[in-house]
């Protein structure tokens, strides 16, 4: 049986449904806007742009393979899609951490590609990864010292902006990041990315392994951060709930833009709801 979302050409290249479609039938909203010539238009004067993009761990071996994507200043985008569909590998694309092999990405229009990490954060973009995000042997405070080591005057108003946020860190200060919970790490971590007031911010998986109330809690402080000023980029398996709190969002699949709308748009799309978001959301 063929894969629904993975067809053939007629050269024998392999194509996403998008580009299928665009081939053979009237593209829906969200289809059209996930195609490159739609992808250039929409991300004219963004404040984080992905063109084209071919990226992978491996030689040879290529995640991304022409992904585009567009962030516009005070926006919260999410990006949702099936396991291996490239998800976290386009947010380390974006922050330089692994080799992109062909395409740009670019920062309020100045070419950022493969950046090294410091360069990145002192240019305002931050990065929460999964897994190993604090210093476990280090206490909130030291964590968030090691957050704004680049510029250090500025500890003491960047620690109450994020401790105004997250009151749990004021609190517990003191305390050593190893013995938090999981939803009190993501704070911690967040909290950190946060000490160098950055513009962008990017979120790998920030409700994994978290118990439903602290992955609400998650989804809530981002929507308070996002208030802030702070434009977010989120990579997130709970797709529905990621959704409901996005302005926009990107269904990758294949490496490749699968569809792209807002978050609302695309939690009552028919096909994304089939293929993507499975029964329970049906009866949302």
């Amino acid at each position: 049986m063929s894969d629904p979302l993975f067809e053939v050409d007629e050269s024998g290249e392999d194509v996403t449904r998008a580009d299928a479609v665009a081939t053979s039938a009237e593209l829906t909203p969200a289809e059209k806007a996930a195609t490159r010539e739609e992808h250039i238009r929409l991300a004219e004067g963004a404040l984080v742009r992905a063109d084209d993009l071919v990226a992978g761990y491996v030689p040879g071996v290529n995640i991304l393979r022409g992904c585009d994507f567009y962030l516009q200043d005070g926006e919260l985008v999410g990006i949702i899609g099936p396991n291996g569909a490239g998800k976290s590998t386009l947010l380390k694309a974006l922050f330089g951490l692994i080799p992109v092999r062909s395409g740009a990405v670019t920062l309020r229009g100045e070419d950022i590609t493969s950046a090294p990490a410091h360069r990145l954060v002192q240019l305002g973009v931050g990065y929460v990864p999964q897994n190993n995000n604090v210093f476990p042997s280090l206490t909130i405070e030291e964590n968030m010292q090691m957050g704004v080591y680049l510029r250090s005057k500025t500890f003491q108003s960047r620690f109450d902006y994020v401790t105004e946020l997250f009151p749990l860190l004021g609190e517990r200060r003191k305390a050593k990041a190893g013995t938090l919970s999981g939803g009190e790490r993501q704070m911690v971590a967040m909290g950190r990315a946060l000490m160098m007031d950055p513009s962008v911010l990017l979120l790998d998986e920030p409700s994994a392994g978290l118990s439903p109330a602290y992955q609400d809690e998650v989804f809530i402080r981002c929507r308070r951060i996002n208030a802030t000023g702070v434009s977010i980029i989120m990579v997130e398996q709970n797709a529905r709930r990621c959704l409901q709190i996005c302005d926009r969002g990107y269904v990758l699949d294949q490496g490749r833009n699968a569809y792209t709308d807002t978050g609302r748009s695309l939690m009552n799309d028919p096909k994304v709801i089939e293929l993507y978001l499975g029964t329970l959301a049906k009866a949302q």
